[in-house]
């Protein structure tokens, strides 16, 4: 799968079934070129002219499932 494909996915966190956005970016493993996390956009600011207060980092480990048009997460603690 490549990263354009990532992007076009929604992440659902699915202990809380919210939506945390698509995927901006990932986090590579140098040493072995792995995926070991997925970014999101985090919450806006005031005003999304702005931009927004931090990104949300999902460890490749939460990602429960990768399908054709979601990727369903496991993060207990996020509130978004």
């Amino acid at each position: 799968m490549r990263l354009c494909e990532l992007r076009q996915k929604e992440v659902i966190n699915v202990c809380t079934c919210a939506s945390l956005g698509c995927v901006i970016d990932v986090e590579i493993d140098k040493k072995n070129g792995c995926i070991t996390a997925l970014i999101v956009p985090g919450c806006s600011r005031f005003s999304s002219f702005w931009g927004r207060d931090n990104e949300i980092i999902i460890p490749w480990k939460c990602i429960c499932q990768i399908g054709k048009d979601i990727i369903l997460v496991e993060l207990p603690k996020h509130e978004k």
